[in-house]
């Protein structure tokens, strides 16, 4: 019996000693996807494309994106990709595209790649988005194409309107994503449509914000800071919110010149601006 306890015990910590060499020599995939969902994989020949947001789908609206291209031979994951994307809406009468940045390498990430998309809206029944990413590996073009289901925002979080100078615009809330409480970095993109396939971002206006709370006597807030451009492109402001519930973000817009190509102040005779976004927490 002493003989067996000992055998036992030698087992043992054989076990321990090669568990703690494998873990030595095999460490673990240092690509992090930190805490990122996985929203759908894209398929070829080739390559199988991952798409990854934080919640795991695509959303009406503004929508963080990452992505990473594995290689079916190998089950490696690209390093060194370029890549485009380009986001279709097949409506029952016509196509359009949407708002989009380029896709760049995630910092720190060996194979990780980001960017952005504004989906004006929803999947339906009779209608969908398209999305294809192209891109090229070692001078080798490759592209994949497949149907992505965009779900609809209970909360207006994008909307599409006619400026006065007759130019289509897209306006989004990128930030806050998680209301507090607070005095919060505002963060809205702004987009004129140029044709039905390609939008480029507004440089220079001024958008104007006006938080109210409709179910509170539609009274508002102190200490906003109206929206205006950063380097990145986005519009910055900050959006007092002094308690929870609904609130409408009541906005107008302004050229370089001041004129308001949309929206209306907010007055004892009118209680919101044709031109809003949405926040509920």
């Amino acid at each position: 019996m002493k003989t067996l306890k000992h055998l036992s015990i030698l087992f043992v910590a054989i076990l321990t000693f090669s568990c703690s060499t494998d873990d030595d020599t095999n460490p673990v995939n240092t690509d992090d996807l930190n805490n990122l969902e996985k929203i759908q994989e894209l398929s070829n020949d080739s390559h199988i494309v991952e798409l990854y947001s934080e919640s795991g789908i695509l959303q009406q609206g503004y929508n963080a994106i990452s992505l990473r291209i594995k290689d079916k031979n190998s089950d490696n994951f690209v390093t060194d990709a370029s890549i485009n994307w380009n986001p279709i809406m097949y409506m029952t009468d016509k196509q359009h595209s949407c708002p989009k940045s380029e896709v760049v390498k995630s910092v720190g990430k060996q194979n990780l790649y980001n960017g952005y998309i504004i989906f004006q809206m929803a999947s339906n029944d009779s209608e969908y988005w398209k999305l294809t990413i192209d891109y090229s590996i070692n001078g080798n073009d490759y592209s994949v194409s497949e149907t992505i289901q965009v779900e609809s925002s209970d909360k207006q979080r994008v909307t599409s309107f006619m400026g006065t100078d007759n130019v289509r615009y897209v306006l989004a809330i990128v930030e806050p994503s998680s209301p507090a409480v607070a005095v919060n970095d505002m963060i809205v993109g702004l987009f004129r449509m140029e044709n039905m396939m390609n939008f480029s971002v507004v440089d220079d206006y001024t958008i104007k914000i006006d938080p109210r709370m409709p179910s509170m006597g539609n009274h508002g807030s102190p200490n906003n800071v109206d929206l205006t451009q950063k380097a990145d492109g986005f519009y910055h402001g900050k959006l007092s919110l002094t308690m929870t519930g609904y609130w409408k973000i009541n906005l107008q817009l302004l050229n370089q010149t001041s004129e308001v190509l949309k929206g209306e102040e907010v007055t004892e005779n009118n209680e919101s601006s044709s031109l809003y976004l949405e926040i509920e927490f």
